[in-house]
């Protein structure tokens, strides 16, 4: 009887190159002038100028888009002909909520070895800044006195778990749900939140993000001249553990043992991300550096009541499929949705103390932001280049994800 063959064997021969970013801009900050679609266009267009790809070397772009409208259908697609690559570069949008951006690279990853595309652009925008309010039955006409807007984000915090699992509070309530199962302290969260802040600011004095930011261009208008943004905005460099002590936690209202506040949950953001996804072969052809090699990858599904968990199921299964334990792993990297929600994970993947100097190195979410599409694509251009600064051979990307899931992906630099 003939062997189902493996992820790893499947991605033998895929390569991931040249994984970039822009600055992560905070909510109404720097780059709240410019679109999901501008800024998905100056990733592309960035990386296509860094590794000198043009029209005709790119089949497709594949971008993960959490908060999508009909300004720039199909992003994928938009920021190719925007980047110039050309009428023939196909492209889409893709959401699996905060892990948009890394299912697009897997997917691409699995579309390149399935032979039906040589080369991918994969990652990532989101412009939280510009998610709009919007109104529901107006083409059936209005009779009603008032209308109701609804805000796109915040919506889709409360409706993600469908009809049967509806989470009122949305993702603030599953982080304090955590928060209670596990009782986890304020104080626990807060000086996570420190740590992050810490270490992000360690990275942007060192320079460590430097090789892997696009430069984004605002334009002229009336606030200004024209500028060019190299640094994330989200970093608080100066923050301390009283001033984030005294942040009230947002749902103290609706529950008195609330304990999630602005300073240890991550920020609504602007980015964007992508990386190009090809074989050893094309990659030697085209001249491109490849980083990393896909292993494998799962999802998983959890309550979306917990849905901060959901990385535990997730790392499972990748880990079972490739034979690898957590201790085997160099680097992880969980995205810092809430620091309630990541000890969770840690406590159930029993980490302790020393296991930071691998974890989270840089900062994530609640120091760098959050852009939701992009961000799977942020840290991978971040965790690619640590990898290779400590000569390790195995990171783990996980993060959780809207509605109750988990996702989980493991790469191997490649030497």
């Amino acid at each position: 009887m003939s062997r189902t063959p493996t992820t790893s064997e499947i991605f033998d021969d895929i390569v991931i190159c040249e994984p970039v970013r822009t600055p992560v801009g905070r909510r109404h900050g720097v780059l709240a002038d410019l679109t999901a679609a501008d800024l998905a266009t100056t990733v592309v267009q960035g990386l296509i100028d860094r590794t000198d790809l043009g029209e005709g070397d790119v089949d497709d772009v594949l971008l993960g888009h959490c908060y999508a409208n009909s300004e720039a259908p199909s992003i994928g697609r938009v920021a190719a002909l925007n980047a110039g690559l050309g009428i023939e570069t196909a492209g889409l949008q893709l959401d699996r909520r905060c892990g948009s951006g890394l299912q697009a690279v897997m997917y691409a990853s699995l579309q390149v070895a399935a032979g039906v595309s040589d080369v991918i652009i994969a990652g990532g925008a989101e412009s939280m800044s510009n998610a709009e309010h919007y109104v529901l039955g107006l083409r059936r006409g209005v009779r009603t006195e008032t209308i109701e807007m609804l805000d796109r984000i915040g919506r889709g915090r409360v409706t993600a778990g469908g009809d049967l699992y509806p989470v009122p509070g949305g993702m603030l309530e599953t982080a304090e749900n955590l928060r209670r199962d596990y009782d986890i302290s304020r104080e626990e969260q807060d000086l996570f939140a420190l740590r992050s802040h810490q270490a992000a600011t360690q990275a942007a004095r060192d320079g460590l993000f430097d090789d892997e930011i696009i430069p984004v261009t605002i334009p002229a208008n009336g606030k200004g001249a024209a500028r060019t943004i190299t640094e994330d905005e989200h970093i608080r460099q100066d923050v301390t553990l009283d001033d984030l002590r005294r942040l009230t936690p947002i749902r103290q209202g609706v529950d008195q043992s609330a304990t999630v506040t602005a300073g240890n949950a991550c920020g609504e953001s602007d980015g964007a991300s992508a990386c190009i996804v090809t074989t050893r072969t094309r990659a030697e052809e085209l001249g491109l550096r490849p980083y990393l090699r896909p292993l494998s990858w799962a999802v998983a599904g959890v309550h979306p009541s917990r849905m901060g968990i959901g990385p535990v199921p997730a790392t499972a299964d990748v880990l079972h499929r490739l034979d690898l334990t957590l201790d085997q792993i160099d680097l992880i990297e969980i995205n810092e949705a809430f620091a309630a929600q990541v000890i969770a994970c840690l406590r159930e993947w029993k980490l302790t103390d020393a296991d930071y100097e691998r974890l989270n190195v840089n900062g994530s979410g609640i120091s760098l932001g959050h852009p939701a599409g992009a961000t799977g694509g942020r840290i991978l251009a971040t965790v690619a280049r640590e990898l290779e600064r400590r000569q390790g051979r195995y990171a783990l990307e996980t993060m959780c994800l809207g509605g109750g899931q988990g996702m989980s992906a493991v790469f191997e630099r490649i030497c």
